[in-house]
């Protein structure tokens, strides 16, 4: 089952020089790369990523906080495409929270942060990078993000092996 999901490499990320290792794991694991830019925010337009089902689910608090994070500095966003790409991706980025993160994944290896100290800080927690979290969001999230226009078809050597 070929599928698309968007991953977005936060401030943090680019601001620790870690956008080629993160796409290293993607590629590494015979994930396409179908379209990619760096973008720097306003508020306005991460109202639009961060929706209010973030606020309903999680409060309106984490919802600025999220909104704060990433707008302070430039991310890269991807549009990625593979077989059970939103799941295959969601393994590779580890969970949300890092500190449960296992080694291996790009949160596991690269933050540390909790839920709990971020609430005690009144912080967003910084970790790294955004993937889509399921088949819906990821069809909203790559729309948002990317026109077609910017969207690429073509033939990696990957795919000689899996089809």
């Amino acid at each position: 089952m070929i599928e698309r999901t968007f991953v977005a490499i936060k401030p943090d990320g680019v601001q620790r020089g870690l956008t080629g290792e993160i796409l290293k794991r993607f590629e590494n694991a015979g994930i396409k790369i179908i379209g990619m830019k760096m973008k720097w925010i306003d508020k306005e337009f991460a109202r639009k990523h961060y929706t209010e089902d973030i606020a309903k689910r999680r409060g309106e608090k984490v919802r600025e906080l999220l909104l704060d994070y990433i707008t302070e500095g430039p991310i890269v966003v991807m549009a990625l495409e593979g077989v059970h790409v939103i799941e295959v991706v969601r393994k590779i980025v580890g969970s949300t929270e890092p500190k449960t993160s296992a080694p291996g994944t790009i949160r596991g290896d690269f933050t540390h942060m909790s839920f709990a100290h971020a609430d005690k800080e009144e912080k967003s927690v910084k970790n790294v990078v955004h993937a889509s979290g399921d088949a819906k969001d990821a069809a909203y999230e790559l729309k948002l993000w990317f026109t077609e226009e910017e969207l690429h078809t073509y033939k990696t050597v990957h795919e000689v092996h899996i089809v």
